[in-house]
């Protein structure tokens, strides 16, 4: 594994590591969601799934995370995390071992990224898996609004929660991040989107909701994979949904032989 320490366009501080063989048939970036970082088990598994098939895989820490880059999670939005992603792209077309079209992978808020950066840039995307995708900033705050008091973080300005990654660490939230999202809809240019898709979601997930990949899923008229994985929340944690989320990758990519 290779760590490098390279500025995104606000010349603000981003890790990234590369895992790779001596000769890596693809590329695959794997990027976090909203306030987690490049080494949670779900990317260690996502990028397992794909280096066992042959692919170099690049993870990286947004900034405004919890991870090893700069900034505040306070000040995180869709957009600078989105423009993270391009910036470590626009880094590793530089490098000897960059290869184009590539792959993308991600969760929850990385997985909208992932899913808008193709819709921008069709033509360096080969295909894409969104684990637990924000499909837009309405539905996102819809799902919200059924568990919390979106017009008390308003009033405050700002919203507090204990990390459920890392216990006891007290997370922050302002609310721009809220007027920020709601600029964003994946379904406006879904069409753009003509590379084989692989969707998987945890049933339990009450963060982006299973409903809501359906709409995506529907709304894609592609090559497409819809997987809900049974028991599993938002985030996935547990043993056996690690497993299951890395077969159903690894299977995804003999299938369509990238």
């Amino acid at each position: 594994m290779e760590k490098n320490i390279i500025q995104n366009r606000k010349g603000q501080k981003i890790a990234v590591i590369i895992e790779k063989s001596e000769k890596p048939k693809e590329l695959v970036f794997i990027m976090h969601g909203f306030g987690g970082f490049k080494e949670q088990p779900q990317f260690e598994a996502i990028a397992e799934a794909f280096k066992e098939k042959g692919y170099a895989a690049i993870r990286f820490d947004a900034t405004n995370s919890v991870g090893e880059s700069e900034g505040k999670l306070e000040l995180a939005t869709l957009t600078n995390y989105y423009q993270d992603l391009e910036d470590v792209i626009a880094w590793a077309g530089k490098q000897e071992w960059y290869q184009e079209p590539f792959c993308l992978a991600g969760h929850s808020l990385g997985s909208f990224c992932i899913a808008f950066y193709a819709e921008n840039h069709p033509q360096k995307v080969k295909s894409l898996a969104p684990v637990s995708a924000v499909v837009s900033g309405k539905l996102f705050i819809e799902a919200f609004k059924a568990k919390f008091d979106l017009e008390d973080w308003k009033k405050k300005g700002y919203r507090e929660w204990e990390s459920s990654s890392s216990p006891g660490l007290i997370k922050r939230s302002n609310y721009s991040f809220v007027t920020d999202i709601l600029k964003y809809d994946l379904l406006e240019k879904i069409d753009k989107i003509r590379v084989p898709v692989l969707l998987i979601i945890g049933e339990k997930d009450t963060d982006v909701l299973p409903e809501h990949q359906q709409i995506l899923f529907d709304a894609l008229d592609t090559q497409k994979e819809l997987h809900i994985i049974k028991g599993a929340e938002h985030t996935f944690r547990d043993e056996l949904h690690l497993s299951e989320l890395k077969s159903i990758i690894g299977s995804w990519i003999d299938k369509n032989r990238f």
